[in-house]
Protein backbone atom coordinates (compact mmCIF):
# COMPACT_ATOMS: atom_id res chain seq x y z
CA UNK A 1 0.00 0.00 0.00
CA UNK A 2 4.17 5.98 -3.84
CA UNK A 3 2.93 -0.43 -0.47
CA UNK A 4 3.89 5.31 -2.79
CA UNK A 5 6.50 8.41 -3.92
CA UNK A 6 7.20 9.99 -6.86
CA UNK A 7 4.91 9.81 -10.35
CA UNK A 8 6.70 7.01 -12.14
CA UNK A 9 6.85 9.85 -14.83
CA UNK A 10 10.24 11.50 -16.07
CA UNK A 11 11.68 13.10 -13.35
CA UNK A 12 10.55 16.54 -14.72
CA UNK A 13 6.93 15.85 -13.53
CA UNK A 14 5.98 13.04 -10.88
CA UNK A 15 6.51 10.39 -8.71
CA UNK A 16 4.67 7.36 -7.87
CA UNK A 17 4.96 5.47 -4.69
CA UNK A 18 3.41 2.45 -3.09
CA UNK A 19 0.49 2.64 -1.14
CA UNK A 20 0.48 0.23 2.17
CA UNK A 21 -1.99 -2.57 2.37
CA UNK A 22 -4.32 -2.61 4.74
CA UNK A 23 -6.98 -5.26 6.76
CA UNK A 24 -7.00 -6.42 3.14
CA UNK A 25 -7.19 -10.15 3.46
CA UNK A 26 -8.10 -12.67 6.56
CA UNK A 27 -5.99 -11.86 10.07
CA UNK A 28 -3.00 -14.15 10.05
CA UNK A 29 -3.63 -17.44 12.13
CA UNK A 30 -1.92 -17.08 15.48
CA UNK A 31 -0.15 -20.28 14.68
CA UNK A 32 1.42 -19.98 12.49
CA UNK A 33 5.09 -19.05 12.89
CA UNK A 34 7.03 -15.59 13.20
CA UNK A 35 9.36 -16.45 11.10
CA UNK A 36 6.66 -17.34 7.72
CA UNK A 37 5.37 -13.76 8.21
CA UNK A 38 8.38 -12.00 7.80
CA UNK A 39 9.34 -13.97 5.17
CA UNK A 40 5.53 -13.24 4.05
CA UNK A 41 6.57 -9.03 4.65
CA UNK A 42 9.56 -9.63 2.99
CA UNK A 43 8.17 -11.39 0.07
CA UNK A 44 5.10 -8.92 -0.61
CA UNK A 45 6.99 -5.74 -0.16
CA UNK A 46 9.53 -6.80 -2.57
CA UNK A 47 6.88 -7.75 -5.30
CA UNK A 48 4.42 -4.44 -4.69
CA UNK A 49 7.86 -2.12 -4.77
CA UNK A 50 9.09 -3.97 -7.66
CA UNK A 51 5.14 -4.00 -9.65
CA UNK A 52 5.37 0.04 -8.71
CA UNK A 53 8.84 0.76 -9.82
CA UNK A 54 8.65 -1.39 -13.31
CA UNK A 55 5.16 0.29 -14.17
CA UNK A 56 6.97 3.56 -13.94
CA UNK A 57 9.99 2.47 -16.11
CA UNK A 58 7.88 0.32 -18.70
CA UNK A 59 4.75 3.18 -18.51
CA UNK A 60 7.63 6.08 -19.17
CA UNK A 61 9.44 4.31 -22.01
CA UNK A 62 6.60 3.35 -23.62
CA UNK A 63 4.83 7.27 -23.59
CA UNK A 64 8.04 8.66 -24.35
CA UNK A 65 8.19 10.35 -20.72
CA UNK A 66 4.28 11.22 -21.04
CA UNK A 67 3.61 11.97 -17.22
CA UNK A 68 -0.25 11.36 -17.47
CA UNK A 69 0.19 8.14 -19.20
CA UNK A 70 2.57 6.46 -17.05
CA UNK A 71 0.56 7.76 -14.06
CA UNK A 72 -2.80 6.13 -15.37
CA UNK A 73 -0.35 3.25 -16.26
CA UNK A 74 0.68 3.29 -12.72
CA UNK A 75 -2.72 3.64 -10.64
CA UNK A 76 -3.95 0.74 -12.67
CA UNK A 77 -1.21 -1.39 -11.86
CA UNK A 78 -0.36 -0.32 -8.79
CA UNK A 79 -3.72 -0.84 -7.60
CA UNK A 80 -4.15 -4.39 -9.15
CA UNK A 81 -1.03 -5.54 -7.93
CA UNK A 82 -2.03 -4.31 -4.47
CA UNK A 83 -5.15 -6.37 -4.72
CA UNK A 84 -3.69 -9.52 -5.23
CA UNK A 85 -0.86 -9.39 -2.55
CA UNK A 86 -2.96 -8.19 -0.07
CA UNK A 87 -5.04 -11.62 -1.17
CA UNK A 88 -2.08 -13.68 -1.20
CA UNK A 89 -0.20 -12.81 2.09
CA UNK A 90 -3.44 -11.67 3.97
CA UNK A 91 -3.82 -15.19 6.18
CA UNK A 92 0.11 -15.37 6.55
CA UNK A 93 1.08 -12.31 8.19
CA UNK A 94 -1.86 -9.40 7.53
CA UNK A 95 -0.42 -8.54 4.10
CA UNK A 96 0.93 -5.02 6.10
CA UNK A 97 3.65 -4.47 3.66
CA UNK A 98 4.00 -1.43 5.02
CA UNK A 99 5.79 0.24 8.35
CA UNK A 100 2.90 2.63 8.96
CA UNK A 101 0.17 -0.54 9.03
CA UNK A 102 2.15 -2.35 10.54
CA UNK A 103 2.66 1.10 13.31
CA UNK A 104 -1.33 1.30 13.33
CA UNK A 105 -1.66 -2.44 13.94
CA UNK A 106 0.80 -1.95 17.25
CA UNK A 107 -0.79 0.85 18.68
CA UNK A 108 -4.12 -1.10 18.26
CA UNK A 109 -3.05 -3.51 20.25
CA UNK A 110 -2.93 -6.45 17.69
CA UNK A 111 0.59 -6.84 17.32
CA UNK A 112 3.90 -7.30 20.34
CA UNK A 113 6.49 -4.41 19.59
CA UNK A 114 9.43 -7.16 19.05
CA UNK A 115 7.42 -8.35 16.27
CA UNK A 116 6.55 -4.76 15.34
CA UNK A 117 10.13 -4.23 14.77
CA UNK A 118 10.40 -7.37 12.78
CA UNK A 119 7.90 -6.68 10.58
CA UNK A 120 9.61 -3.37 9.31
CA UNK A 121 12.99 -4.84 9.10
CA UNK A 122 11.42 -7.29 7.28
CA UNK A 123 9.77 -4.34 5.32
CA UNK A 124 12.71 -2.36 4.47
CA UNK A 125 14.53 -5.88 3.21
CA UNK A 126 11.69 -6.15 1.03
CA UNK A 127 12.14 -2.77 -0.40
CA UNK A 128 15.42 -3.37 -1.40
CA UNK A 129 15.26 -6.18 -3.07
CA UNK A 130 11.76 -4.57 -4.79
CA UNK A 131 14.43 -1.70 -6.12
CA UNK A 132 16.89 -4.59 -7.11
CA UNK A 133 14.42 -6.90 -9.03
CA UNK A 134 12.63 -3.99 -10.79
CA UNK A 135 16.41 -2.52 -12.28
CA UNK A 136 16.90 -5.86 -13.38
CA UNK A 137 14.49 -6.10 -15.45
CA UNK A 138 15.26 -2.78 -16.89
CA UNK A 139 18.87 -3.24 -17.07
CA UNK A 140 19.55 -0.55 -14.89
CA UNK A 141 22.25 -0.24 -12.32
CA UNK A 142 21.24 -2.59 -8.86
CA UNK A 143 21.11 0.85 -7.04
CA UNK A 144 21.21 4.20 -7.57
CA UNK A 145 20.57 7.22 -5.67
CA UNK A 146 17.19 9.50 -6.56
CA UNK A 147 17.93 12.70 -7.96
CA UNK A 148 13.87 14.37 -8.12
CA UNK A 149 13.60 17.00 -5.74
CA UNK A 150 10.07 16.65 -3.61
CA UNK A 151 9.78 18.44 -0.64
CA UNK A 152 7.39 20.98 1.31
CA UNK A 153 4.45 21.47 2.96
CA UNK A 154 2.45 20.74 0.19
CA UNK A 155 4.13 17.27 -0.41
CA UNK A 156 4.55 16.13 3.39
CA UNK A 157 0.21 17.20 4.03
CA UNK A 158 -0.59 15.01 0.99
CA UNK A 159 1.54 12.12 2.86
CA UNK A 160 -0.11 12.58 5.70
CA UNK A 161 -3.80 13.13 4.38
CA UNK A 162 -3.00 9.64 1.83
CA UNK A 163 -2.06 7.62 4.90
CA UNK A 164 -4.31 9.01 7.12
CA UNK A 165 -7.48 7.69 4.92
CA UNK A 166 -5.68 4.85 3.83
CA UNK A 167 -5.35 4.03 8.15
CA UNK A 168 -8.86 4.99 8.03
CA UNK A 169 -10.14 2.86 4.66
CA UNK A 170 -8.14 -0.24 6.66
CA UNK A 171 -9.38 0.09 10.10
CA UNK A 172 -13.04 0.45 8.84
CA UNK A 173 -13.21 -2.40 5.81
CA UNK A 174 -11.20 -4.76 8.34
CA UNK A 175 -14.18 -4.05 11.12
CA UNK A 176 -17.12 -4.37 8.87
CA UNK A 177 -16.38 -5.58 5.16
CA UNK A 178 -13.17 -7.72 5.96
CA UNK A 179 -13.93 -9.98 2.44
CA UNK A 180 -13.66 -6.85 0.58
CA UNK A 181 -10.69 -5.22 2.31
CA UNK A 182 -7.94 -6.05 -0.63
CA UNK A 183 -10.37 -4.49 -3.31
CA UNK A 184 -11.45 -1.16 -1.27
CA UNK A 185 -7.94 -1.49 -0.21
CA UNK A 186 -6.65 -0.91 -3.57
CA UNK A 187 -9.32 0.81 -5.10
CA UNK A 188 -8.10 4.06 -2.65
CA UNK A 189 -4.84 3.49 -3.79
CA UNK A 190 -5.56 3.77 -7.24
CA UNK A 191 -7.83 6.90 -6.40
CA UNK A 192 -4.53 8.18 -4.37
CA UNK A 193 -1.94 8.52 -7.24
CA UNK A 194 -4.62 11.25 -8.68
CA UNK A 195 -5.71 13.13 -5.72
CA UNK A 196 -2.70 13.82 -3.83
CA UNK A 197 -0.25 16.15 -5.00
CA UNK A 198 2.46 13.35 -3.87
CA UNK A 199 0.71 10.49 -5.92
CA UNK A 200 0.36 9.04 -2.58
CA UNK A 201 3.05 7.30 -1.49
CA UNK A 202 1.78 6.29 2.21
CA UNK A 203 4.43 3.79 2.71
CA UNK A 204 7.44 4.31 4.29
CA UNK A 205 9.05 1.24 2.64
CA UNK A 206 7.98 2.38 -0.94
CA UNK A 207 9.47 6.45 0.47
CA UNK A 208 12.83 3.83 0.94
CA UNK A 209 12.50 2.25 -2.06
CA UNK A 210 11.92 5.75 -4.45
CA UNK A 211 15.41 7.16 -2.50
CA UNK A 212 17.31 4.06 -3.81
CA UNK A 213 15.84 4.64 -7.42
CA UNK A 214 17.24 7.24 -9.94
CA UNK A 215 14.45 6.39 -12.70
CA UNK A 216 10.90 8.03 -13.03
CA UNK A 217 9.87 7.23 -9.33
CA UNK A 218 13.41 8.39 -7.58
CA UNK A 219 13.24 10.81 -4.84
CA UNK A 220 16.31 12.60 -3.83
CA UNK A 221 17.69 10.56 -0.47
CA UNK A 222 17.67 13.42 1.70
CA UNK A 223 14.03 14.25 0.50
CA UNK A 224 12.51 11.07 1.88
CA UNK A 225 12.83 11.54 5.77
CA UNK A 226 9.63 13.74 5.31
CA UNK A 227 7.69 11.82 3.44
CA UNK A 228 8.17 8.98 6.59
CA UNK A 229 7.57 11.39 9.09
CA UNK A 230 4.32 12.77 7.30
CA UNK A 231 3.25 9.48 6.73
CA UNK A 232 3.42 8.08 10.30
CA UNK A 233 1.90 11.04 11.55
CA UNK A 234 -1.06 10.38 9.57
CA UNK A 235 -1.37 7.06 10.25
CA UNK A 236 -1.55 7.46 14.64
CA UNK A 237 -4.06 10.42 14.19
CA UNK A 238 -6.24 8.25 11.93
CA UNK A 239 -5.56 5.11 14.34
CA UNK A 240 -7.30 6.05 17.74
CA UNK A 241 -9.97 8.08 15.45
CA UNK A 242 -11.38 5.38 13.42
CA UNK A 243 -11.01 3.09 15.82
CA UNK A 244 -13.53 4.81 17.95
CA UNK A 245 -15.79 5.65 14.86
CA UNK A 246 -15.75 2.06 14.01
CA UNK A 247 -16.84 0.92 17.50
CA UNK A 248 -13.15 -1.41 17.26
CA UNK A 249 -12.02 -3.00 20.16
CA UNK A 250 -8.57 -2.61 21.06
CA UNK A 251 -7.33 -5.40 23.03
CA UNK A 252 -3.54 -5.43 24.54
CA UNK A 253 -0.76 -8.02 23.26
CA UNK A 254 0.45 -10.38 25.66
CA UNK A 255 4.29 -9.99 25.24
CA UNK A 256 4.49 -13.83 24.54
CA UNK A 257 1.94 -13.80 21.88
CA UNK A 258 2.63 -13.80 17.68
CA UNK A 259 -1.14 -12.73 16.89
CA UNK A 260 -0.40 -10.63 13.41
CA UNK A 261 -1.65 -7.94 13.01
CA UNK A 262 -5.20 -7.52 10.64
CA UNK A 263 -4.02 -6.39 7.22
CA UNK A 264 -4.02 -2.50 7.36
CA UNK A 265 -4.12 -0.09 4.53
CA UNK A 266 -0.73 -0.48 2.36
CA UNK A 267 0.01 1.90 -0.40
CA UNK A 268 1.59 2.82 -3.56
CA UNK A 269 1.79 6.10 -4.68
CA UNK A 270 2.82 8.94 -7.24
CA UNK A 271 3.59 12.41 -7.05
CA UNK A 272 3.21 15.51 -9.22
CA UNK A 273 5.64 18.57 -8.62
Amino acid sequence: MRFASSAFCSRMATVSPLRPASAAAPAASPSISLARRLVAEGLGTALLIAVVLGTGIHANRLSGGDATWTLLAQSLAGGAGLCALLTAFGPVSGAHLNPAVTLSTLVQGRLHWRDALAYVVAQAMGAVLGVMAAHAMYGMPVLSAGTHVATGPALWWSEALATFGLMGVGIACGRHAPKQLPLVVATYIAAGYWFTASSSLANPALALACALTDGPSGIRPGDVPGYMLAQLVGALVATPLFGWLMGANTTTASPAAETPAQPLPLPVSRRTV
